[in-house]
C-alpha cells in the first residue's frame, strides 16, 4: 500500500524507525476507531458529546500523528515539483488539484484499512497452512505444476490458473473474516424477523457467525479449501452465506486490489520458501486464538521461519 500511494515502503527495512512508528500508530488507530462505543448502543448519550471511553480522543491523536507523517511525504513531493513522475496515487491526486488536506483524508480512507486487512488475511492464511500440512503440500504442488516454484515469481495473469490457491484464500476469509461484525445503519424504521428496527439504529451483520454456521457449512471449524473447488461461491456480495467484503453499494471498494494482492503475496510466500515453526515446532505451539479487532487478528502473532 505504501508503494501504491507513495512509491516507497512504509514498513520496509530502509527506515526502521518510520516502519515501527507507522505500524504502531496504524494498529492503535484501527483499534480505537473500531472499538464499540457506549453511545453507539444508547444514542441518547451521543448528543451529550461525551467520550466516556476516551477512544475518540485517542483516535484523534493517532490521526494527527499519521497526518504529520504523511504530510512530510507530501511536502517532499511538492518540493520536487514536476521534475519526477512517480505515477503513484499521490501523483494522481496532486495532478487532479487536490489540496493537501483532501489528500490526507483520502489516505486515511485507504492506508489503515487496506494495510491492516491485507496483513491480517495473509497471516491467518499462513497459520492455517502451517497447521494443515496436507493443504500446504497441495498448494505447493499446484504452484510447482505452474512453474512458480522454479521461477520464484507469479504474475497477475496466473491467478486464474491456480484454483487451490483461490480456495485457500476463500477458506481463510470464511474462518477469519477481516471484519467480524459488518456495521450498517437503518435508513428507515423497518421490521425484520418480527423485530422492529428503529430508524438510524446500528445493525451488525455477524460475518464470523455466518462463516461458522453448521447449517450452512459442513464441518465449519475445519480448514478445508476443497469445499470451494466444487462451489461457485464468490466474495463479490452476491452470496449471502459468504460476505467477507460486504455487499451492495457499501461493499469494500478495495476488493479488486485486495483480492489480487492476497493471491500474489501468498503464492510468493508459499512458492519461494518452505516455512515451519521455529526448531521444527519443538517447544512451540501454534496458537490459533483470535483477538477481536478490525481487522480480526491472531491473539499471538504468527512466528514461522524458512529453512
Amino acid at each position: 500500500m505504501g508503494n501504491l500511494c507513495f512509491s516507497r515502503d512504509l514498513i520496509g527495512l530502509e527506515d526502521e524507525k518510520m516502519a515501527s512508528n507507522w505500524k504502531r500508530i496504524m494498529w492503535r488507530f484501527m483499534e480505537c476507531a473500531t472499538t464499540p462505543l457506549i453511545a453507539d448502543f444508547f444514542p441518547v448519550l451521543d448528543g451529550l458529546g461525551l467520550d466516556f471511553q476516551g477512544k475518540k480522543k485517542e483516535a484523534g491523536k493517532c490521526m494527527k500523528k499519521m497526518f504529520e507523517m504523511w504530510g512530510e511525504l507530501i511536502r517532499q513531493r511538492r518540493e520536487e515539483g514536476e521534475n519526477k513522475n512517480y505515477g503513484d496515487f499521490l501523483d494522481f491526486m496532486r495532478k487532479n488539484g487536490l489540496l493537501d488536506v483532501q489528500i490526507l483524508y483520502m489516505l486515511l480512507e485507504i492506508l489503515p484499512a487496506g494495510s491492516g486487512t491485507l496483513i491480517s488475511t495473509i497471516e491467518w492464511a499462513m497459520a492455517e497452512l502451517i497447521k494443515n500440512k496436507d493443504s500446504m503440500k497441495k498448494l505447493q504442488k499446484e504452484l510447482q505444476d505452474h512453474d512458480i516454484l522454479n521461477s520464484n515469481s507469479i504474475t497477475e495473469s496466473q491467478i486464474s490458473q491456480l484454483p487451490f490457491l483461490n480456495a485457500c484464500i476463500k477458506e481463510t476469509l470464511r474462518l477469519h473474516p477481516p471484519i467480524a461484525f459488518l456495521p450498517h445503519r437503518a435508513q428507515s424504521t423497518c421490521e425484520v424477523m418480527s423485530y422492529t428496527i428503529p430508524k438510524n439504529s446500528l445493525v451488525f451483520v455477524n460475518l464470523w457467525a455466518i462463516g461458522h454456521d453448521p447449517n450452512i457449512w459442513e464441518d465449519p471449524l475445519l480448514f478445508r479449501p476443497e469445499r470451494f473447488l466444487t462451489s461457485r461461491l464468490d466474495f463479490k456480495g452476491q452470496d449471502y452465506e459468504f460476505l467477507p467484503f460486504g455487499g451492495g453499494r457499501r461493499m469494500c471498494p478495495g476488493l479488486p486490489f485486495a483480492n489480487k494482492e492476497v493471491h500474489l503475496i501468498l503464492a510468493a510466500l508459499v512458492g519461494c520458501f518452505d516455512w515451519s515453526l521455529p526448531d521444527d515446532g519443538v517447544g512451540f505451539e501454534l496458537d490459533m486464538n483470535e483477538k477481536y479487532a478490525v481487522p480480526l487478528q491472531k491473539e499471538k502473532p504468527l512466528l514461522i521461519v524458512p529453512p
